[in-house]
């Protein structure tokens, strides 16, 4: 490992193995809806071509994730709330409820993974991930809301 970018890498590769931040209880959200609830609720009601362009993913792929999320009662087609021709996706109160469940759930695992870091260092940590993310959606042009 010659550049520290191979020690990235590594270190991304075992992250993305650890199960122990996916587990999840019967019934909690997947990953694709976690993230389309997240991404909806920064944003406000999207339609499919917002979420097209927000993910970058093909009409049918999130025809079938937001299909769904309706199917489960976590998101309802509304009027484009501006007036437009297009429907909107908008959380449902389960959604939002499901959705900060999960949410919980992960924090709680974080806190026990980082129990012994201080506030400082998560903070550290906090930025770092912020500035990686930040420079992928910089090279996809597709920046992401942040609360």
């Amino acid at each position: 490992m010659s550049r520290p970018t191979y020690e990235v890498e590594y270190e991304q590769m075992l992250l993305s193995r650890h199960e122990f931040l996916r587990r999840r209880a019967a019934g909690a959200l997947d990953r694709s809806a976690y993230v389309l609830l997240s991404r909806i609720r920064m944003q406000g009601p999207m339609s499919i071509s917002e979420l097209s362009d927000a993910f970058g993913l093909d009409f049918s792929t999130l025809q079938r994730q937001t299909t769904a999320a309706m199917r489960s009662g976590l998101v309802e087609r509304i009027p484009d709330p501006a007036g437009g021709m297009a429907r909107k996706f908008r959380i449902t109160d389960k959604g939002e409820q499901m959705l900060n469940e999960e949410r919980e759930t992960l924090v709680g695992s974080l806190d026990k993974i980082m129990s012994d870091w201080s506030d400082e260092d998560i903070t550290a940590f906090a930025d770092y991930l912020r500035r990686f993310n930040s420079g992928i959606e910089r090279l996809s042009g597709r920046p992401w809301p942040r609360p």
